[in-house]
């Protein structure tokens, strides 16, 4: 069997794992050179060199029977083959797939981060073998990624599952700040689920500005304004979420990112989400048997694979 090398390019750091089946038999990272393509092109040609050597028994493997799959904070341009999108901003315009295929001297395949998030836990997460996964990643920002029988999803725009930028779903009176956001618009979802915007929304009603972990103590304290706070984040992720049922009607979708941590989340999202699910009921009438085609089949479900989720990703995008 060969070996899938994964790489995860982020910001700050440069992640690579190599997986034997699904078992990691070696792993490594580096600091990204920000700011300098043929560094940080350099950088992962040395970051997979060195995972190469430390799988055990090196003699036996060549670099042909390692696969190459690099997560990055972006998308590739099926138009052009270049990167766009990425918030690592020396990416963008780069033909990064290309590059690395020379530099390395073997294909390589790219994926946005939250399609390997995606890829990751559908593959051996904590939605293995789902038909149609839905991950969402929630903490600076807001993105997801759609896996169907184990590939990725991509479309023809390359952002297939960026349910961040749409708007909030069904606003209330709770949400007329309609905050704006970096891409330009104002209401996008990611500025009400992200972790800076649940700070900037508990800031909004309370006057305090807690980070969303002292936001979750307060409330577990019995503070009523981060509990406050807390529901009126479920009532949007539900409602969010609802949309995205309506649309994909996944049998899973799999939080990872920050506010993944939340445990709350779980109990409390799906029982808030059935009255905005097409076709849903929330409770039978007493004279009526329980119809169970009528409640919502989707499992709400926290990463198995946590921040190592992206990496093992990367590596899962050869099959």
């Amino acid at each position: 069997m060969s070996v899938r090398i994964g790489i995860d390019l982020g910001g700050t750091k440069i992640e690579g794992i190599a997986l034997d089946g699904g078992t990691e038999v070696a792993r490594s990272r580096v600091n990204t050179p920000r700011g300098d393509y043929n560094a940080t092109l350099e950088a992962i040609g040395s970051l997979i060199a060195d995972l190469e050597q430390r799988i055990p028994n090196p003699q036996s493997r060549i670099p042909a029977a390692t696969t190459i799959g690099v997560g990055i904070p972006g998308t590739v341009s099926p138009a052009t083959g270049l990167i766009k999108n990425a918030n690592s901003t020396w990416l963008i315009g780069r033909p990064l797939r290309e590059d690395l295929e020379r530099v390395l001297g073997r294909p390589v395949r790219l994926a946005n981060d939250a399609n390997c998030f995606a890829v990751s836990e559908a593959t051996d997460g904590a939605a293995a073998e789902a038909r149609v996964v839905f991950g969402v990643i929630a903490g600076t920002g807001v993105g997801g990624g759609i896996v169907v029988d184990g590939d990725v999803l991509e479309g023809p725009n390359g952002i297939a599952g960026e349910w961040g930028h749409n708007p909030l779903p069904w606003p209330g009176d709770d949400d007329a700040a309609w905050p704006a956001c970096y891409c330009g618009k104002h209401g996008c979802i990611e500025t009400f689920l992200s972790g800076p915007g649940m700070t900037a929304d508990h800031e909004r009603f309370t006057g305090a500005r807690l980070r969303p972990p002292q936001i979750v103590a307060a409330a577990e304290n019995g503070d009523a304004g981060a509990e406050y706070t807390l529901r009126r984040y479920e009532r949007r992720m539900a409602r969010a979420l609802a949309s995205v049922i309506n649309l994909l009607d996944p049998d899973v979708i799999v939080v990872g990112g920050g506010m993944s941590n939340i445990a709350r989340l779980y109990v409390n999202v799906p029982r808030l989400w059935t009255p905005y699910v097409f076709g849903a009921e929330q409770e039978p009438h007493e004279s009526r048997i329980p119809n169970p085609e009528s409640r919502v089949q989707t499992r709400l479900v926290p990463a198995r694979h946590g921040d190592s989720s992206g990496v093992r990703g990367a590596a899962w995008l050869w099959p």
